[in-house]
């Protein structure tokens, strides 16, 4: 049968390619139901779709809601020194003047009748702290109940009743992907909101500048930015699961990097700030560091845990057995995996506990016993046989025979609690630093170090030892 050239044209180049289309059409849909009902394969994006993740959440405006009553605007009035640059060596300077400085912050209201907490570099070195409710755009003079270098908390009071108390969650239970809130006043705009995940736990990020600085951060991508300090971080129900305190950034502003201190830590320190008036920290006398990779093959470990770096003599961790070297695999059956871990879990603790330790040496596993002692005790036995300089700035102690065993070294005189601007400080000598040697002499008494320093002039030289126990030397000019 012969076609009619027409309808075999119209049937190529019109039904054919419509055919086609409703069936390509027919078939993509079809891929795309079965993709969402079971757990599909997307060619194009080479990414699996399991159907059984959680959907994310329809909204955050009942979080965002309950947490906004909570969170208030801290204003800080302090008196600062404007140095004119003529004042560059010595502490005084002829041309520099006093004012007045303001900065702002955030808090969170824990208590119906007053009590904020917030970061203690929010309101350090304050003379006057305003608190703003909000939502009422209320003012209130607050005085402080406790501040907390170490953990860079702070708890304040302001004279109110009824006010709207955020509930604590449990941070313990807070798990990397939940969703969470940043809640405070960036950049002066109050009441702000972001959302993000809890990207990482136990991150220790090295901002403490304190002799024992607890760091256990929450990481989260909920943006944080300069204001937010001292604010909430919420889960979907608007609980606190951290106080928003540092973020990474190269700039000042947020980089996607925003850490919190989680919520059990604030709630611990919050308790003994009302009840003592002062964070009761319990310490074991010791220091310990991260396990890496290369000191745990040179030990022939292959676990986890932390490596005890320092021991102070004749505390809690020297008289339990404890050695330079140990690595703590559990406390009080809790395993170990990283100082984060490590500082947040003795956080908890108070003095005249005993933790139970489980430790690793020399390829045995032991159990030793440690009772934990007070800050002040704690500070007591690391300034046992220091003696003061006004004239050079710093403490000197003698190094006893658990440190004279660490940096393999007949004597030593350690430098403490440096004064900033002192002489010591403007020699570049940094906390810690081991004087070995002053000028080619040896020293194992304090006081006669500091006689010999305070008296040369000239050309002086320094040996010693960093903290770290790398080996340094100086020389200077001394009028």
């Amino acid at each position: 049968m012969k076609i009619n050239p027409w309808l075999q044209k119209s049937f190529i180049y019109f039904v054919l390619p419509l055919g086609s289309g409703i069936l390509g059409a027919w078939i993509f849909v079809r891929s795309q139901n079965a993709s969402v009902s079971g757990n599909g394969y997307f060619p194009s994006s080479g990414v699996y779709r399991n159907a059984n993740l959680a959907a994310l959440p329809d909204g955050f405006e009942k979080a965002s809601e309950i947490s906004t009553q909570t969170v208030v605007f801290i204003k800080n009035e302090s008196t600062v020194e404007y140095r004119s640059g003529f004042g560059w060596f010595w502490d005084f300077d002829p041309f520099g003047s006093r004012g007045k400085a303001t900065s702002t912050g955030s808090g969170v209201i824990v208590s119906k009748d007053g009590y904020i907490v917030t970061n203690n570099h929010v309101i350090e070195g304050a003379d006057k702290i305003t608190v703003v409710l909000n939502q009422k755009k209320k003012e209130y003079v607050a005085r402080v109940i406790g501040a907390d270098p170490n953990s860079d908390l702070a708890l304040l009071k302001i004279e109110e009743k009824g006010l709207p108390a955020i509930a604590f969650a449990n941070s313990d239970g807070v798990q990397v992907g939940n969703w969470v809130l940043a809640v405070g006043n960036p950049f002066n705009l109050t009441s702000t909101v972001t959302a993000g995940i809890v990207s990482a736990k136990g991150r220790n990020i090295n901002i403490g500048h304190k002799e024992f600085p607890i760091e256990s951060f929450i990481q989260t991508d909920a943006a944080i930015n300069p204001g937010n300090s001292g604010g909430a971080l919420v889960n979907t129900a608007g609980e606190l699961v951290g106080i928003n305190t540092a973020i990474q950034s190269n700039t000042g502003s947020y980089s996607g990097y925003g850490f919190a201190i989680p919520s059990n830590i604030v709630q611990k320190i919050v308790k003994d700030f009302i009840e003592f008036g002062q964070v009761k920290r319990a310490f074991p006398g010791m220091v310990v560091e991260d396990l890496s990779a290369d000191k745990a093959a040179a030990l022939k470990y292959d676990g986890e845990g932390v490596q005890v770096k320092e021991i102070i003599a004749e505390g809690p961790a020297e008289s339990s057995g404890l050695k330079v070297g140990d690595i703590i695999i559990s406390v009080n059956d809790k395993k170990v995996n990283s100082r984060a871990f490590y500082d947040e879990y003795l956080a908890y603790r108070r003095p005249d506990e005993t933790i139970q330790l489980k430790i690793w040496r020399d390829g045995v596993e032991k159990s030793i016993a440690l009772k934990l002692i007070s800050g002040s005790d704690n500070t007591a036995l690391m300034m046992k046989g220091a003696v003061n300089s006004k004239m050079l700035g710093a403490d000197f102690q003698p190094l006893g025979a658990a440190d004279l065993q660490k940096y393999n070294i007949p004597s030593g005189i350690r430098l403490i609690n440096i004064q900033r601007g002192g002489y010591i400080s403007r020699l570049g000598l940094s906390e810690g630093f081991v004087i070995t040697a002053f000028n080619g002499k040896k020293y194992n008494d304090a006081e006669d170090l500091i006689s010999a320093m305070e008296s040369a002039s000239g050309r002086i030289t320094i040996e010693g030892l960093t903290r770290e126990g790398t080996r340094s030397s100086f020389s200077f000019f001394s009028y």
